[in-house]
């Protein structure tokens, strides 16, 4: 069965988009998003330099507008519930998986996300905050490190990564301090993403979400916040799941850890063979080779990997809208 995953901020590269521009539809689809989003996305995703799509309220919308240019170019018009059998997104990833899964249009994937961009790069902007790589170490005295420098792990994503995020002075402690047979690599981000930090970025987008028009999901969608399958949570609600709490869980992000290795552990509990990484991929399949021994992964990086994803779709496509595992 396949599985189809979203990267989050810090996957995009400078000039990422200018190859994907020669594939059909795709320039039709770049302005749809900019004028969903407000941005200029083919400028940021063809000119602009590191710098500026390292800005939040660039880099998120412009990443969730690749994942789903790189989406619909391998589909080709195919239904992704009918290939797929399950979906999850990293971080900012989320919004682009609600729209594989069917619960957002793509447009309105884009343009939610922009709002969250917006409001999370404020409450970067409010405090000096960031973020930092702790790669290696016993888990258990890697989480305590962190606790004891006063941060937060933002991100377990398993495979010996977890992400510390809060204060400047925090992360300079931690590096001076780090724990035994760890590293602790700065990473290149505005603010303390998935912490109290962001709770104004919350406040703001948890109203915006919830008015969003959606529907129920149409695969496995995967939280963020447990690695739960929508469709396993309480409540009344469709085989997948509830438009309502996906968008809910969504928000809730903003300001709670993203635990991708509980989402990678129920890849494999649903049956997952195959991985589909979409643009700009390559952060989650490293993940996935590590720690997910026996399924087969292709990352798409630009159009010459659209065969590779083709051909891992023809292997493992079994979708769990029509077969469910035992």
């Amino acid at each position: 069965m396949l599985a189809i995953v979203c990267p989050g901020q810090g996957s995009q590269t400078p000039g990422m988009l200018a190859p994907w521009l020669d594939v059909a539809g795709v320039p039709g689809r770049v302005a749809a998003f900019s004028e969903a989003s407000g941005l200029d996305l083919r400028s940021h995703g063809v000119d602009s330099d590191a710098e500026a799509i390292r800005d939040t309220a660039v880099a998120q919308p412009l990443i969730v507008a690749m994942s789903l240019i790189a989406l619909r170019a391998i589909l080709d018009g195919q239904d992704a519930a009918q290939v797929a059998g399950a979906t999850a997104g990293h971080s900012v990833g989320e919004l682009a998986a609600a729209a594989v899964a069917g619960v957002l249009t793509d447009e309105d994937a884009v343009s939610l996300v922009t709002v969250r961009a917006s409001l999370m790069a404020q409450a970067a902007a409010a405090e000096p905050t960031g973020m930092s790589a702790v790669v290696g170490g016993d888990p258990e005295q890697v989480l305590a490190a962190i606790a004891q420098a006063g941060l937060w792990p933002a991100n377990v994503n398993g495979g010996g990564q977890v992400v510390a995020a809060g204060s400047l002075e925090g992360l300079a402690a931690l590096a001076a301090e780090p724990p035994a047979r760890a590293r602790v690599i700065p990473l290149q981000v505005a603010g303390a993403f998935h912490t109290p930090f962001m709770q104004s970025a919350l406040d703001g987008f948890a109203p915006v979400a919830a008015a969003r028009p959606a529907d129920d999901p149409r695969m496995v969608l995967l939280s963020d916040a447990d690695g739960a399958a929508y469709g396993d949570l309480p409540g009344e609600h469709g085989r997948f799941g509830a438009a309502a709490d996906v968008l809910d869980r969504i928000a809730q992000q903003i300001v709670a850890p993203v635990r991708w290795d509980l989402c990678q552990e129920a890849l494999l509990r649903v049956g997952v063979t195959g991985l589909l990484e979409l643009a700009p991929g390559g952060v989650l399949t490293g993940l996935a080779r590590r720690t997910l021994p026996g399924v087969e992964t292709v990352a798409v990086k630009s159009p010459t990997d659209i065969q590779a994803a083709r051909d891992l779709i023809a292997r493992h496509a079994a979708p769990l809208s029509q077969e469910t595992p035992s």
